[in-house]
C-alpha cells in the first residue's frame, strides 16, 4: 500500500480507523503534538484485540493506522493487531518516531512487527533529528524497504520557505528515488509547540461550505474512547463533546462504531459543509471562533446543533455526505494535503521522483519559488 492510496481514502467515512497504541514515547521532541512522555497512558491489549477482532469481511475499515506516542513500544501488539485485521481484509499502516533506528540493526521484535504491516511511515523534522539523526532513519527505512514493506516520510517544516524541507526532499530523492513519498506538514502551535511556536494565521470560518474530512475516520484514544475526529484537542478533551463520541472499545464493536459514524446527522453535516457554514446558516457566525473550536463548541449552541441534526437526518443528509465524499475522493490525495498540510509540497504524496508534475526538479518545492 502506497502513501497516495492511504491519503486518498481519507475523505471516505469509515474507510479508516486510527488507533493510538500508546501515549508513551522515549523521545522528547520539542514540537510533539501529543506531548508524549514515557508516563503516558494506553488502551488495554485485550480490548484492542477484541475490537479489531470484530472486523468482518463485509464490515471493516479498508485501513487501520497505528500511531502514538510511539506505537513500536508495543511491537508484539502491533503485529497481532495487523495480523487480526488482515484476516478480515483490512490493511495496516504504522507511523513511528524511529527511536529504534539509533541501534545498528532493527531489533528482532520490531522487525517482526514491521513485516506484518502494509505500509510503514517515519516522522522526520528538525526536532526528531536532534533525537535520531537523519542517516540512521534512512538506514532503517532502507532495511524496511528491502524487506518488501512500502515506506513514506511524514515531514514537518516551519513553512513553505523552510530550507530544511528543500534539503530533506533532495536527500530523500538521492537516497530512495521515487520509493519514499512524503506527506509534508507545517508546524502548528499544539502539544509541546503550543508553549513556543507562533500560532497559525488560519482565517476564521467565513460561512462558506468547507467540508471536514477529518471527521471521516474513527479514532481510538489512549483511554479507549472512540472519537469521530483526529484533532488532538478533541482526542484529549474529557468529557468528549457528545456529538464527537462514538463509543468505547471495551463496550462497542467496529460495526456499531462505524454505524454511528455514518448515521450521525451532525457528523454528516460536518463532513458535508463544515462547522462555519452551520453557524452561519443556523446561528451567529461570530460564535464559530475557529474551524475545530467551533465544531467542539456545538453543544454550547443547542439551536445550531439541533438545526444541524434536523438537516442531516434521512436521505438528504446521507446524500450531502455522499456528495462531499465523492468530491473529496475525486480531487485526489494531493488536494487533501494542499488543504491540511503544506500546499507547496503536496505533490510529494505521490513520490519524490526526478521531477514533479510540473517539471520541477524534486528538491524544488512544487508551486514555484525556492
Amino acid at each position: 500500500m502506497e502513501l497516495a492510496e492511504l491519503v486518498g481514502l481519507r475523505p471516505s467515512p469509515g474507510a479508516g480507523l486510527l488507533v493510538t497504541l500508546t501515549e508513551r514515547c522515549p523521545l522528547s521532541c520539542a514540537h510533539c503534538s501529543t506531548s508524549s512522555t514515557m508516563r503516558g497512558g494506553q488502551p488495554g491489549s485485550a480490548e484492542l484485540l477484541r475490537f479489531v477482532g470484530s472486523f468482518g469481511p463485509d464490515d471493516r475499515p479498508e485501513l487501520m493506522l497505528l500511531t502514538g506516542g510511539e506505537p513500536l513500544l508495543r511491537p508484539a501488539l502491533a503485529a497481532a493487531l495487523a495480523t487480526t485485521a488482515r484476516a478480515a481484509g483490512t490493511r495496516t499502516a504504522l507511523l513511528s518516531g524511529m527511536y529504534f533506528a539509533r541501534q545498528p540493526r532493527i531489533p528482532a521484535g520490531i522487525r517482526a512487527a514491521v513485516r506484518a504491516l502494509d505500509h510503514f511511515s517515519a516522522s522526520i523534522d528538525v526536532f526528531h533529528e536532534r533525537e535520531v539523526p537523519r542517516a540512521e532513519v534512512f538506514r532503517a527505512l532502507r532495511e524496511i524497504l528491502d524487506a518488501g514493506v512500502p515506506i513514506s516520510l511524514h515531514a514537518t517544516g516551519s513553512g513553505p520557505e523552510d530550507p530544511y524541507l528543500a534539503g530533506l526532499t533532495a536527500d530523500v530523492r538521492r537516497a530512495f528515488g521515487a520509493d519514499c513519498p512524503m506527506l509534508v506538514n507545517e508546524l502548528r502551535s499544539v502539544g509541546r509547540a503550543a508553549a513556543w511556536a507562533e500560532a497559525g494565521r488560519t482565517p476564521a470560518p467565513d460561512g462558506r461550505p468547507l467540508p471536514c474530512a477529518m471527521a471521516a475516520w474513527p479514532v481510538v484514544a489512549p483511554d479507549g474512547a472512540v472519537l469521530a475526529c483526529c484533532n488532538q484537542d478533541t482526542v484529549d478533551r474529557r468529557p468528549a463533546p457528545p456529538h464527537l463520541l462514538l463509543g468505547t472499545i471495551d463496550r462497542d464493536d467496529w460495526p456499531t462504531v462505524r454505524r454511528r459514524a455514518l448515521d450521525s446527522p451532525a457528523l454528516r453535516m460536518l463532513r458535508a459543509v463544515g462547522p462555519g457554514h452551520l453557524y452561519a446558516r443556523y446561528g451567529d457566525p461570530a460564535d464559530c471562533t475557529g474551524y475545530c473550536a467551533g465544531c467542539r463548541a456545538l453543544p454550547a449552541h443547542p439551536e445550531v446543533l439541533a438545526a444541524t441534526e434536523r438537516a442531516g437526518r434521512g436521505p438528504v443528509g446521507a446524500l450531502l455526505d455522499l456528495h462531499a465524499t465523492r468530491t473529496g475522493r475525486a480531487a485526489g490525495p494531493a488536494a487533501l494535503v494542499r488543504r491540511f498540510g503544506s500546499p507547496r509540497y503536496a505533490e510529494l504524496v505521490h513520490g519524490v521522483g526526478e521531477s514533479g508534475p510540473d517539471g520541477l526538479a524534486v528538491g524544488e518545492p512544487v508551486g514555484g519559488a525556492r
